[in-house]
């Protein structure tokens, strides 16, 4: 990638493998509109209210989050978004205000399109077009797991849930950059639940704990304690748009 986030003299595209299950033309009509910049974890891309004006897309090991606010002050997290796909005016046509909260969780790069080229290019190719609706559908179906998720399985499940969903996007190395405190927010609940949690897993030999981090030491022994939500959505992906949904040895 050039400085500017456009393909390089190789034509080598952004690691998001949205981006990357584009053909050749589709990708050509959005390339030069591109632009690419690190983004910190905890880093605001939407509040609820704000205009949608950009596509955000996760890179590498990047990852993005939905958050729903909540009156008594807390954000609950509902799904994360890594180089499987993008944030912001997917599923509507953009320039509508957000409803969720949206931040990065793993920071890293990211690329940037505005909404308004997305448009125009999906005007022009429907092969373009049946990309972005397919991933829509493929979010809407994350969304729809993560409600069934957290209103029957346990902490426990969610949780080894979780770090399962994040270590593949990781690049394989099974070190997680989640706190205890990110931890709690994507479960909904308090911190302390959260500890006593991974302190039960590092019991067990499944996780270790470092600043700022989990090390999975049992991959496999962890997958035998989560619920199959993350498989489900993983399925789907398959169905929908195949090769897209990253693994630890996948793109």
């Amino acid at each position: 990638m050039s400085s500017q986030g456009r393909p390089d003299r190789n034509g080598e595209r952004p690691h998001n493998n949205l981006l990357r299950r584009l053909n050749e033309a589709d990708f050509a009509l959005i390339a030069p509109h591109l632009t690419q910049g690190e983004s910190a974890s905890d880093d605001l891309l939407y509040d609820p209210g704000d205009d949608v004006d950009t596509v955000h897309f996760p890179c590498g090991a990047s990852l993005a989050s939905y958050l729903v606010p909540n009156e008594d002050g807390r954000d609950v997290e509902t799904i994360l978004v890594g180089r499987e796909g993008a944030v912001g005016g997917i599923v509507s046509l953009g320039y509508l205000p957000a409803y969720t909260r949206i931040t990065v969780k793993f920071g890293g790069l990211f690329v940037h399109l505005p909404i308004a080229k997305l448009e125009q290019a999906k005007t022009i190719s429907v092969s373009l077009r049946n990309v972005f609706a397919r991933y829509a559908d493929c979010l809407l179906a994350q969304m729809f797991q993560s409600t069934a998720c957290n209103a029957i399985h346990s902490i426990e499940q969610r949780t080894a849930k979780w770090i399962i969903s994040a270590m593949e996007r990781t690049d394989g190395n099974n070190i997680v950059p989640l706190t205890h405190e990110q931890l709690s927010t994507l479960l909904g609940v308090g911190r302390s639940y959260a500890s006593r949690v991974i302190q039960t897993f590092k019991a067990e030999g499944l996780v270790e704990t470092r600043r700022g981090s989990l090390v999975v030491r049992d991959p496999d022994g962890l997958r035998s304690r989560a619920c199959q939500c993350n498989e489900s959505v993983k399925n789907h992906f398959e169905e929908v748009l195949r090769g897209v949904y990253p693994t630890e040895a996948g793109p």
